[in-house]
């Protein structure tokens, strides 16, 4: 492996133009076909197994006209104060804005108000229901217009006017703190490198990377049904490895330069040793990412495939274009220790700086002398904050989620007022009455049934199809959608339709937005473990590869498991308890995303490892060349801490850039990674992780010798480089070339 790498290094570095022309070429490629690339359609949302698409799926059969994945729309009306919507000046308003919904060339249908009886109790609010025959993502820009000034002529009349429905659904805004995050991530390469030109080179390749993944997310989002969270999340995931994987490599060619090696064989070692490394890291993100297919939900399946493929684009990049980079910098990029004349460097203060144990190498030794101690606080720590993980309950985001300044919110709110919570999560039931010998009277006994249910508010009466064979009946609940009791009482009527199809041969299934999230939240329960046995176990056999070592790779995956709990802590403190939700603009609290916890599995673990390998790596690299496992710590640390630390600030950085977004989910994701990022980085890889290997000694490397023999030697510390020839004088000629290039 090191060997290859090595070669591929010195090859990118010598065929500079080449590399760069490539990348350059594939990015204006992926830009123009994201640019052709019709509009994405819906996105599929479909959760194979479950009864709730069971149900939708026979709702489509047997009613094909309902467009049962249609859009959907509710106007809610509200008189003025001391008024009511049976005025009639305010009812003939609401009729006039019925008659232009209705007008809509992609409308299905519009209820009115005073025939449906959608009128509250009071009389001061009502509903106009808009179905759509296309799905809202389907949705053309001249009917979301046409549905909000519809509105604004009724707010004009005097009513208060809102839209809820996902027919006002748009692609998520990330918000300026994402470019917050990019600028942080420069200055943390600036400082690190103490260069601009050095630090400019892992900005670079990742933005090219990610504008190349996302373009062919976007190109191939129509195709494939992508939906714009999957470009959201791949760049985000993508960004920051990007940026760290170059990192990576950048800081190992500048410690090769300060070793007098020749920028050529400098390039080629970067690559062939920290580069080893960033393949392994990226296969970990990969398997990670993938393996998210396991847990059956297509959207989540195409999220992590897509989200997958830009992270090995950026391990590509890493190996390739930043060699490349290294050719045309020259003399610009300088030795480890030397910082640039703009940044106030020279070769003296680089000295007297190099005679001092750095950071690094001082925590380290620290860590080596009082091992206990750091391990127990850690683990203490880390289980504290993973506390509020014991009360995580898991729900989707609904117009109840959304910002109190959007008219979802405020439509969501005034059917609560008017309605009941419940109004905003209707059930709908429906009774498969086709092998029952009366059809009717399973019906009527399926609603009599639901109607005894503790929390049922209203049941209406059973709309049978033409066929007379199949009808839907409608549940209002007495609590709102992402409530436990609304949950409980799914259940419940599940429970009662068992009972009545042994009866009757008339299956009764629960559907609708309400129930599909509940059905989506077990399912990833019931996914959870398979799949950490699945990524953990694939993971834990790779490192076993790259460490050769039993000890070590379990140490990883076990400091993974107390980061993600620990995360996860802390978003249930934040997202469902309410703590310091201001600060972070969470205006309500509610359930955790259901899948958050798996795919913060899934993510968190690929990332831990990118540590992992990267610091571990170079404290293997020096046990095997004779170092005590204390010394190797710590010469681990005083090459990889700073360079580590730097990645971990960069990422979080990235990440915390999207806690800035519109869209609830991709601002819990956001936080949820970078505080695992955090507690990863900072408490398990710098902590936690040197105590262990303090404490283990020799017995952290040890492998038996029938498990040695059998597995493949990927020499990932670049043995093999060390046996060849080593040119560690530089080259007076080469360095002219690159002056003139």
């Amino acid at each position: 492996m090191a060997t290859f790498l090595y070669k591929l290094g010195r090859l990118a570095f010598r065929r500079r133009h080449f590399v760069a022309l490539l990348w350059v070429a594939l990015l204006t490629l992926a830009g123009v076909g994201a640019a052709s690339a019709p509009t994405a359609g819906s996105t599929s949302f479909s959760i194979p197994g479950t009864e709730a698409q069971k149900a939708f799926d026979l709702l489509e059969q047997r009613f094909p006209g309902m467009s049962a994945d249609g859009a959907t729309a509710r106007v809610v009306f509200q008189a003025p104060a001391g008024e009511k919507m049976t005025d009639a000046g305010n009812r003939a308003t609401v009729e006039k804005t019925v008659q232009e919904l209705s007008d809509g060339s992609e409308v299905a249908s519009v209820a009115d108000p005073f025939q449906a009886k959608a009128v509250s109790k009071d009389g001061t609010i009502a509903y106009a229901s808009v179905k759509y025959e296309v799905s809202g993502m389907e949705l053309e820009d001249s009917s979301r217009e046409a549905l909000e000034e519809a509105a604004q002529q009724a707010r004009d009349g005097g009513l208060t006017v809102e839209i809820g429905g996902d027919a006002l659904n748009t692609t998520p805004e990330t918000g300026a703190t994402e470019i917050i995050g990019i600028a942080v991530a420069a200055v943390v390469l600036v400082i690190t490198f103490g260069s601009l030109i050095a630090a400019g080179m892992p900005l670079l390749t990742a933005i090219i990377g990610v504008g190349i993944g996302v373009s062919a997310i976007t190109a191939l989002a129509s195709t494939l049904d992508l939906g714009s969270t999957t470009s959201t999340l791949a760049s985000m995931i993508g960004l920051a490895v990007g940026i760290d994987y170059a990192l990576f490599i950048v800081s190992r060619y500048r410690g090769e330069l300060a070793e007098g090696r020749s920028r050529e064989d400098a390039a080629g070692r970067a690559v062939g040793t920290a580069g080893s490394a960033v393949v392994f890291a990226g296969l970990t993100v990969v398997i990670a990412l993938v393996g998210l297919s396991v847990v059956n939900i297509p959207m989540l399946t195409k999220m992590g495939v897509a989200a997958a493929g830009t992270v090995a684009i950026a391990v590509l990049i890493a190996l390739t274009m930043i060699p490349a980079l290294l050719g045309y910098a020259g003399r610009k990029v300088r030795p480890a220790g030397e910082k640039s004349r703009l940044l106030g460097g020279g070769r003296a203060a680089s000295a007297a700086k190099a005679a001092r144990p750095n950071m690094g190498t001082r925590w380290a030794s620290f860590v080596v002398r009082r091992p206990v101690a750091v391990l127990l606080l850690g683990v203490l720590g880390l289980g504290a904050a993973a506390v509020p993980a014991s009360s995580l309950e898991l729900g989707l985001p609904d117009d109840g989620s959304q910002p109190t300044s959007t008219t979802q919110r405020r439509a969501y709110d005034l059917l609560s007022e008017g309605f009941g919570p419940g109004f905003n999560g209707p059930l709908m039931v429906v009774v498969d009455a086709r092998d029952s010998d009366d059809a009717q009277a399973a019906f009527t006994e399926v609603g009599d049934g639901i109607r005894g249910i503790d929390g049922v508010v209203t049941v209406t009466p059973a709309a049978p199809n033409k066929a007379g064979d199949t009808a839907t009946i409608t549940v209002i609940p007495d609590s709102k959608p992402s409530s436990v009791t609304t949950e409980e009482l799914v259940h419940a009527i599940r429970d009662k339709g068992a009972e009545i199809k042994a009866g009757t041969d008339a299956e009764v299934l629960v559907t609708g937005s309400t129930a599909m999230n509940i059905d989506i939240s077990q399912k990833m329960n019931d996914a959870l473990v398979p799949y950490l046995i699945l990524v953990v176990g694939l993971a834990f056999l790779l490192l076993i590869v790259v460490f050769r070592s039993i000890l070590v790779p379990l140490k990883a995956a076990l400091g993974f498991l107390l980061s993600v709990l620990a995360a996860l802590g802390a978003v249930v403190a934040v997202f469902q308890w309410g703590w310091l939700a201001g600060l972070f603009g969470v205006e309500e609290t509610g359930p955790v995303m259901s899948m958050m916890p798996i795919f913060m599995v899934g993510v968190v673990f690929g990332l831990a490892m990118d540590y992992e390998v990267f610091l571990v790596t170079r404290m293997r690299e020096a046990y095997i060349h004779g170092e005590t496992p204390g010394q190797a710590v710590v010469t681990g640390f005083r090459h990889g801490a700073r360079v580590v630390t730097a990645a971990a600030v960069i990422m979080m950085a990235v990440f915390a850039g999207f806690i800035g977004s519109s869209e609830s989910m991709v601002k819990m994701i956001g936080f949820g990674l970078a505080v695992a990022v955090f507690f990863d980085a900072f408490v398990v890889r710098m902590a936690i992780v040197p105590a262990v290997l303090a404490l283990l000694g020799k017995k952290a490397w040890w492998l038996p010798k029938w498990l040695d023999r059998a597995l493949p030697n990927v020499d990932i510390e670049g043995e093999g480089l060390r046996t060849g020839a080593d040119a560690r004088r530089t080259d007076p000629d080469e360095d002219r070339e690159l002056a003139r290039a």
